[in-house]
């Protein structure tokens, strides 16, 4: 194993790292934006509204999330979206991922007793009162593991972006992999970078979810 060599493209991982970073935390905020709005349009009254929430996690849990990327990298511009790498990458995945954070957030949300609901309709609170001082933050507490889950998923997951040519950790490795020859010693640094970044995450999930039983 090439010792030296690692430490002379270490650099050059460790900006990679927090271009990973970047896309991982915004990805992560349309994620959630995302799975907010499913599983209110899911929850809904509305019957149109929860037709559309449920093709909205059916079309991207049930299709590849490298070829979501491809339709919005490389068949975006022939639609008038033009995004650059980054942007797409950001908003394919955030999409992709609050599909499966919709399922989560709703499942939290059903998980709540219905008698909290119907106390709380008793004692005046209209349905949005209720929701927001009552089942949600119930919910939180019960969501914030899977949602880690979810999240960590994402991290390992934003190597896709490399196929379309953003500069993170996995598209750092192929490419001095190319000119070193070296594809142990590449891959052995992105990936304890990668363990690095999820590992940090996991545990603040954790310390989030503790205090939130506690509260």
């Amino acid at each position: 194993m090439d010792i030296e060599l690692m430490l002379k493209v270490y650099p050059f991982f460790l900006k990679a790292a927090w271009v990973t970073i970047q896309l991982s935390v915004l990805t992560t905020i349309l994620g959630l934006i995302c799975g907010a709005l499913g599983a209110a349009a899911k929850l809904s009254r509305h019957s149109v509204l929860r037709i559309i929430g449920a093709s909205y996690v059916s079309l991207f849990r049930g299709t590849p999330a490298l070829i979501q990327l491809f339709l919005l990298y490389f068949g975006g511009p022939q639609v008038g979206i033009q995004l650059d790498a980054f942007e797409a990458g950001v908003i394919g995945l955030g999409i992709n991922i609050g599909a499966y954070m919709t399922e989560t957030i709703r499942g939290g949300i059903i998980a709540v007793d219905k008698g909290q609901t119907e106390a709380a309709r008793t004692l005046g609170l209209s349905r949005f009162q209720t929701m927001t001082r009552v089942v949600l933050p119930q919910a939180a507490r019960l969501i914030i593991r899977p949602l880690g889950v979810n999240i960590n998923a994402l991290i390992k997951g934003t190597a896709l972006v490399a196929a379309i040519s953003v500069i993170e950790l996995t598209y750092t490795a192929q490419r001095y992999i190319g000119s070193t020859y070296k594809p142990f010693e590449m891959f052995l640094l992105s990936g304890a970078l990668y363990m690095i970044i999820i590992y940090t995450t996991g545990r603040g999930i954790a310390w989030l979810d503790r205090k939130a039983r506690i509260a």
